[in-house]
């Protein structure tokens, strides 16, 4: 067996007793495992991956979020998490119903989640319970609706190239003499 199958062997075995009903599948991809879990167990889970001595999941690399559209939940939350003693990463997965009850804020566990928490609202609209730092960091603070949703308008901008710029260029709002 490969050395990352071991440690994900460890990591899912070591998940599985201490939170029985949280794992909700395991899926494996191209040498990376991914524990999808309950919304509710993704703050507990990544305490236990963070604080277990042999673990020491120290780094929270990035959370990104999927739009399902149509299906239902529509929102899918990932967390990319790795052990730097360890040189191992895994990620944690968890289905969102509503974007305004999203999980738990994990700012104590890794202060950058509150930054990577404030990226995920400002394009995608989901909320962190607990994390009262929500703003705009991309998008204009007066800016309305979550510009990476699937339903979110598209603006139908022509993209210039070399054989089509006068066209464009006619039709950009320069200030004129």
């Amino acid at each position: 067996m490969e050395d990352w199958a071991k440690k994900h062997g460890l990591v899912l075995d070591k998940v599985e007793a201490a939170f029985p009903d949280a794992v909700l599948e395991v899926v494996d991809f191209r040498g990376e495992r991914t524990l999808v879990v309950e919304p509710a167990n993704v703050r507990e889970i990544c305490q236990f991956l963070h604080d277990d001595a042999e673990l020491r999941y120290n780094l929270l690399e990035d959370i990104v979020a999927d739009d399902l559209l149509p299906d239902f939940p529509r929102f899918a939350l990932s967390y990319h998490i790795y052990s730097i003693p360890n040189n191992h990463r895994i990620r944690v997965r968890a289905l969102v119903e509503d974007p305004d009850e999203g999980p738990e804020t994990l700012a104590s566990i890794w202060r950058i989640a509150t930054w990577l928490e404030m990226e995920v609202w400002d394009l995608m609209g989901i909320r962190f319970k607990g994390n009262d730092k929500l703003r705009r960091l991309f998008m204009p603070e007066d800016w309305q609706g979550f510009p990476l949703r699937k339903d979110y308008p598209l603006g139908y901008e022509e993209v210039q190239f070399s054989f089509n710029w006068k066209a464009i260029d006619e039709k950009k709002p320069y200030a004129r003499d």
